[in-house]
């Protein structure tokens, strides 16, 4: 081999080199803005809530919550309405704390049970609708 060969090969390794540390340091810098990116706090949020929201166990775990909330809520305002009376209102709020942890916890069998009486009302309204509309026809004979 000749100086000239080992001179021409030498500059291309560190050619070929320099265009892979050329490379590495572009992708070095895209994953650093990327990290950057993640790292802040309101990203770090949104992937929090998005993970949240993914998992079924946890929608679960939040329409139980807002049913328990919902009926605490209703019930309270159902049994005691705006009294202006101290112990009222303290009972009224014990009363409500007591129904939204007990439907928190039974959710799901409070929704089941809300979805059939939802059901049957329509049912009922659907069979009142026909029966009118049946009565109707037979007065227009």
């Amino acid at each position: 081999m000749t100086n000239k060969d080992q001179t021409q090969v030498l500059n291309e390794t560190i050619l070929y080199m320099q265009n892979k540390q050329a490379t590495e340091l572009y992708l070095l810098k895209e994953q650093f803005h990327i990290t950057l990116e993640s790292l802040k706090p309101i990203n770090l949020l949104k992937s929090t809530v998005k993970k949240s929201t993914e998992s079924p166990e946890i929608k679960t775990n939040i329409v139980n919550n807002v049913i328990g909330l919902t009926t605490g809520y209703l019930s309270k305002l159902v049994l005691f309405g705006a009294s202006r009376n101290p112990i009222a209102r303290m009972l009224g709020t014990v009363f409500q704390f007591a129904i939204t942890n007990f439907a928190s916890k039974n959710g799901t069998s409070i929704q089941t049970a809300g979805e059939k009486l939802l059901h049957r009302i329509l049912q009922t309204k659907k069979r009142r609708s026909q029966n009118h509309q049946s009565t109707l026809s037979s007065n227009d004979e």
